[in-house]
Parts: C-alpha cells; structure tokens; sequence
C-alpha cells in the first residue's frame, strides 16, 4: 500500500524540470531578492548578474552544460560589474554537482577545474584588498566547497549507473523468464503431442483390427464378433481415460488427480492386448529387472506401445512380431521386430510427418539414451532402444 510519502516522492521524480524550476525560484528569491545588502553600490547590475547565476539552474539537468557556461559567464562578468561579492555565487556549486551527476565525464572534470579557479580569482578580486590572511582563508572555504558539490555529484552519478544497472538487469532477467517459459510451453506441447499421438494412433489401431477381425468372423463364429465387440469397447474407454488425463494438464486449477502414468511393468499387458487384436506377438525378458526413474520407464513402454501400433498399421496380414526387453548392465534395451512388410510400408506417408519415429527417438534421447529404427535386411521392420538406469554425468 503506497503511503503519501512515497507518492510525492515519485511524483517529483517524474517532473525534474519541475522541481527545478522551483528551486531555482527559490535561490532567487533567497540569494538575489532576499539580501538587499549586497546592491547598495551598483543595485541594478547586482540584480540582473544574480538572475543570470540563479535562473540557469532550471536547466541543471534538462541541459547541464548549456546551464553551467551560462553561469560561468555570469560569474566572469561578474568580476567586472561588481564591486561586492554576490550570496547568488552559491548557484555555481549547484552547477558543479550537476555537472558531475548529471553531464558528461570530461563536463564534471571541466566544472571541479573551472569551480577552483573561479574560487581563486574570485578571492583575488573581493578579499585581497582588506587582508591577505582572508585570502587564504577565502581560497580555501571555496576550494573545500567546490570539491564537496563534485563529490557529492560524482556519489549522485555512481547511484544512478547502479540503479540503471539494476534497472536492466531487472529487465534482462524477466526477458530471460518469458523465454524461459515460452520454451517451457513448447516442451509441454510437443510431450503432449507424442503423448495424444501414442494413444491415439494406438487405440486406433487396435480399434481397427478388432474391427476388422470381428466383420470376418460375425458370420460364422457370432461369440468372435461379440468379443471384438468387447475389445473396442475397452480400447475405446482406455483411450478416452487418457485422452481426458492428458487434456486436464491443460486445464487451470491443478486440484484434479489422474492415474499413474505405465511403466515397464505394464508393458506385458500391452502386448496381450495387442495380441487380442489378432496380431501374433511374443514378448521375451531377458535378465533381472533394475530399478529405473519414471521417466525411462514411461518412454520404454512408449516406444514399445508406438512400435506395436506400426506393426498393426504397417506390417500387412498374417505377419509376426517380437518385442525383447533386456535388462542388461548398465542399461534397460528393447527391441521390436516384425517380419512383415514393415520395409516398404514404412517408407510411404501413412503416418503424416513421421511423428511417430521422431517422437520415440526424442524420447530415447532425452533420457540419455539411443534409438535406432529401420528395415531389417532379413524382411520386415526393427526398432532397438537403449535407456540408461541413470543420466550420465
């Protein structure tokens, strides 16, 4: 909650030439109007010359350099019209800070130099008559002031880099959140699309020869149709469950809870079920299971899942098929092989921008592990994945 305070505060940050201008008003209404002292000998001259050291300090950060030679010339004509030294002097200490916050390096040096030198003639001209201690004492007070509004224009200059700084690095770091999210996004989107394609190609497939298997058989064997029947019912409700589990991470609010994503384990139940659809399928383990992060898990029964969907798709009729999972030592292999005509099928665009291939092989890879995919030279289609037990490092 903003506090009075704070809004003032930013409202004059906002309006420099403002402020400014005020306070330029109120060096001439302290220093030129306030002391009528000072103007007894040469009033009029007194009066202008102060209006010309004052007025310019509106502009002290609008234009710092113009501002700060318009004092400067004021001061030097000053030596010549008067006859007293002006309280309006203190102006150009106002114009040395600016000068180091606000202009240029090569400004802020030229403003400390002409500052001191200012100070010394200035001293010559008003002090040295009366006493020449006064002098030293006059040369001194304004060298300590000059050097004190440098200073502490150089300190302004120094925090204004760094909140710049700080500014920008702000900034850079929210661009480096938006791009860092817009890659986030796109990473989602394309595991979703593997995702949607895996089940859905899949479902369809075995939707398809259930289908297929169930109009050849209805009319001879009625309890054969009946059981395809059955078989796409279950495909269809596995697949609308997933279907509904992958577009609720879409979804805002994050309070719904899905089933467990398969795993190695379930990849015997998937190749049951593809054999229910007609195709003849063996599964061969080899080795003892080891323990493998979820991640490994659920690609291996992917690419599984998608290479048994080809076979269905790609492979023709009356054609075989292997899958072979090795646990070996350092990591978990898998193989799918069919005898079919996988070698040529494959080749032709069934499968729209080959999304299925890609994406097993993006799974493989992002796991730290390999895939190779391609016609077998003995007739057929082969597919042979490698997922390490742990990323190496």
């Amino acid at each position: 909650m903003d506090r009075p305070l704070d809004r003032l505060v930013t409202a004059l940050r906002d309006r420099p030439f403002a402020v400014d201008s005020v306070l330029a008003g109120v060096a001439v209404v302290v220093t030129v109007l306030g002391p009528p002292g000072h103007y007894w000998a040469d009033r009029e001259a007194a009066l202008l010359i102060g209006l010309m050291l004052t007025v310019p300090l509106a502009w002290r950060r609008r234009a710092p350099v113009p501002a700060a030679a318009a004092v400067a010339a004021a001061g030097f004509l000053e030596l010549f019209a008067t006859s007293q030294f002006l309280v309006a002097n203190l102006s150009a200490l106002g114009m040395v800070y600016a000068l180091a916050a606000y202009g240029p390096q090569w400004a802020g040096r030229a403003g400390l130099t002409l500052g001191l030198f200012g100070g010394v003639v200035a001293s010559l001209r008003y002090f040295s008559a009366n006493a020449s201690d006064m002098l030293v004492i006059s040369v001194g007070y304004i060298g300590v002031a000059v050097l004190a509004a440098w200073a502490l224009g150089n300190l302004r200059r120094a925090r204004m880099q760094r909140l710049a700084a700080l500014e920008e690095r702000a900034q850079l770091l929210d661009v480096e959140r938006d791009q860092e999210m817009r890659l986030a996004a796109t990473t989602e989107r394309a595991r979703i699309a593997r995702e949607l394609h895996d089940v859905v190609a899949h479902s369809l497939s075995v939707v398809i020869a259930q289908a297929d298997g169930g109009r050849y058989a209805g009319k001879a064997d009625p309890e054969a149709a009946t059981g395809a029947l059955e078989a796409i019912a279950a495909t269809g409700r596995q697949a609308l469950t997933d279907m509904r589990a992958l577009l609720g991470v879409l979804r805002e609010g994050g309070g719904e809870e899905y089933a467990p994503q398969p795993d190695v384990a379930a990849v015997p139940a998937l190749v049951e079920d593809v054999r229910a659809s007609g195709l003849d399928v063996d599964l061969i383990v080899e080795g003892t299971p080891r323990p493998l992060p979820a991640g490994p898990q659920l690609a291996a029964y992917r690419i599984v899942q998608e290479s048994l969907t080809n076979v269905l798709k790609h492979a023709g009729p009356a054609s075989r098929a292997w899958v072979r999972l090795q646990w070996r030592d350092d990591a978990l292999e898998l193989s799918v092989l069919d005898d079919g005509r996988g070698a040529s099928a494959a080749m032709v665009d069934a499968d729209g921008e080959g999304q299925g291939v890609r994406g097993m092989i993006e799974r493989a890879q992002l796991h730290g592990g390999r895939l190779e995919a391609g016609p077998r030279h003995s007739g057929g289609f082969g597919v042979h994945a490698a997922l390490p037990y742990g990323r190496k490092r």
